[in-house]
């Protein structure tokens, strides 16, 4: 069990680290990288060896599916930024408040699948 522990930390730290390495060095590689879905194999396959339950690595599986779209809101502000003058925190601060709503849009529609 200990095992498991060190290597999801080692596994997440160093991709986390490299992405953030990467930004500096080549802005839109790092974002395609970002967002494929490295996150959600590392966790689905660690979450199976952890548990073993596969009904429950398909419910997973499913929450992040529909979590993907709604987890966008938090770049809309981004994507404004220019347009209404906001700063980079705003940004931020706007993004974060637009994930809360969108959680409880996700808890909705995963009731729903």
């Amino acid at each position: 069990m200990m095992w498991l522990a060190i290597g999801k930390v080692v596994v997440a730290a160093t991709l986390i680290s490299f992405v953030s390495w990467l930004s500096g060095k080549k802005t839109s590689l790092a974002g395609f990288i970002t967002a494929l879905p490295l996150t959600t194999l590392l966790a689905l396959a660690f979450s199976h060896l952890e548990w073993g339950d596969s009904k429950q690595s398909v419910e997973y599986a499913k929450s992040v599916f529909v979590a993907i779209p709604v987890s966008l809101l938090f770049f809309v502000p981004f994507l404004f930024a220019q347009k209404l003058n906001l700063s980079f925190w705003a940004c931020y601060s706007s993004g974060i408040f637009l994930l809360g709503v969108g959680y409880f849009a996700h808890s909705f529609i995963t009731k729903l699948v």
